[in-house]
């Protein structure tokens, strides 16, 4: 149990809590709830037929975030991706996926998206790379529309969006693409995901998250500033 690999029973926190010498009812009946609630499976357990192993820590991770910092460079976040963008991935990345699969799997990024929607919606900051947004992913339809959701999202009073031109200097981060996962609660770590082609890494040492923050703040500067977005967004929809 110590180790996270079993989960705890109600019993076993009634003894340990009786141990511990906890006797407040409040305190008691909070530790017993929060018991109960590790129980309760999230809800994209519905998609574990179809979600990588690798893949599935992360969707739980960003479903309780307070803060998501992310830094694309070849596609759109996932969280911004709009359901024919992530239809298009999906049967680029395996050409032998079904429809039925292409389809779960885009409606998995929409389920995501909608801790967006959420009053309590995690404050999200995506640096994406323009070639990303001037690269066709799918048909020039598609593409428009991907482009015109970042612009209605841009308005977003939970996201910050900015835009590295192509004009930008070189970088620390280009290497590949990041994203850092935040938390309300002080005693849970800030973790970095690196997603790869069949893996992916998270990072929760202070020292590395420490230096991915501070990659973060210095593409944020060298980025477009938001207010810019929507016009630069505009541009590249004009020229598809």
């Amino acid at each position: 149990m110590e180790h996270g690999r079993v989960g705890f029973e109600e019993r076993d926190v009634v003894d340990l809590l009786t141990l511990y010498g906890v006797t407040d009812s409040m305190e008691r009946s909070v530790l017993l709830n929060l018991a109960r609630e590790a129980d309760t499976s999230g809800w994209w357990h519905a998609y574990a037929d179809i979600l990588p192993t690798w893949l599935e820590p992360y969707v739980g991770l960003e479903a309780t975030a307070s803060a998501i910092q992310t830094y694309q460079i070849q596609l759109i976040p996932g969280l911004l991706q709009t359901e024919g963008y992530a239809r298009t991935l999906v049967r680029q990345h395996s050409a032998a996926t079904d429809e039925e699969i292409a389809r779960r799997r885009a409606e998995l990024r929409a389920c995501r998206q909608e801790i967006l929607r959420r009053p309590d919606a995690p404050q999200l900051r995506a640096v994406i790379d323009e070639a990303a947004l001037r690269r066709l992913v799918g048909t020039r339809e598609v593409a428009r529309e991907q482009l015109r959701f970042l612009m209605e999202v841009a308005d977003h009073p939970a996201v910050t969006l900015q835009i590295l031109p192509l004009t930008a200097s070189a970088h620390p981060s280009t290497g590949g693409p990041f994203t850092i996962l935040l938390f309300a609660e002080p005693d849970v770590p800030k973790v970095v995901y690196i997603e790869q082609l069949t893996s992916a890494l998270y990072l929760d040492e202070a020292a590395e998250v420490s230096n991915y923050l501070e990659v973060m703040e210095q593409l944020s500067l060298q980025a477009e500033p938001a207010a810019s977005t929507k016009k630069i967004i505009s541009d590249i929809l004009a020229d598809i």
